[in-house]
């Protein structure tokens, strides 16, 4: 066992634990045990358990984010104040009205990623749960082989889970992978564009930071539409039900 493994083994069992489960519960409600529409649901359910979870740092991942939007403005003015002084004192000086100015805004760059890195692991456990059982591979736990094959052979809408657009083995299956991937670049791009819309500052626009951010808000959703025609879509049901969720969650949260 590598080591990447060996940290997110604990992160594999229970979401193991948690997608059984919710197969288990419908298959007792009477859906069949191999259906497609049984394991898209049970995996809505993994998601929405574990973003519920998720929403302490996320809310305060999204508040960093627009406190940094919204000191652009400050920054930039206090930026060009020191601009061309590079002597020891103005760049003390320079640092600690920066640090003044974060905390009267409550902005700190380290807010905002320090909740991504917390959630790496939960989202890494996840896609490899999931993408593991596309293969029929076994878990760490409750992820049997037989629940593996299970996962990999149910159909939606005649396409099997494990398939992906680069293998899909009909025009059927290759129009539904496609559509999930374009959905899923769509989504990516408004949960990105919802953190620059609003209560934007003209003087923000021509900031350096805003300028990272507008590279970013084309970077990942051309990433994910390059990298989505090889994610087997039942990995892609996992990436949709999430970015739904966030688009929802920036809204009440920016709101």
């Amino acid at each position: 066992m590598d080591i990447i493994s060996a940290i997110l083994w604990p992160f594999k069992w229970v979401i193991e634990l948690l997608l059984v489960s919710f197969h288990t519960l419908l298959k007792t409600l009477g859906l069949p045990e191999g259906s497609g529409v049984t394991w898209v649901l049970s995996i809505v359910g993994l998601v929405l358990v574990v973003r519920a979870a998720l929403i302490p740092p996320f809310v305060k991942q999204i508040n960093s984010q627009r406190s940094m939007y919204l000191l652009q403005p400050d920054l930039q003015k206090l930026q060009k104040k020191y601009k061309g002084k590079t002597d020891r004192e103005s760049r003390e000086k320079f640092a600690q009205e920066q640090m003044a100015l974060d905390k009267r805004t409550g902005s700190n760059p380290l807010s905002s990623c320090l909740p991504i890195l917390l959630q790496m692991p939960i989202f890494g456990g996840l896609f490899l749960t999931l993408n593991d059982a596309q293969y029929q591979k076994a878990g760490v736990g409750f992820m049997t082989k037989e629940l593996a094959v299970s996962f990999s052979d149910a159909r939606l809408f005649g396409a099997k889970l494990s398939e992906t657009f680069l293998t899909a083995s009909n025009a059927e299956v290759q129009i539904l992978a496609a559509v999930m991937v374009v959905v899923m670049t769509v989504t990516q791009f408004i949960t990105q564009r919802q953190i620059m819309s609003k209560n934007q500052n003209p003087d923000v626009q021509n900031s350096q930071y805003m300028q990272t951010q507008k590279i970013m808000l084309w970077l990942f959703p051309i990433m994910f539409a390059i990298s989505g025609v090889s994610f087997p879509l039942g990995v892609m049901t996992y990436w949709l039900v999430s970015n739904f969720w966030t688009m929802g969650q920036q809204y009440v949260v920016i709101k």
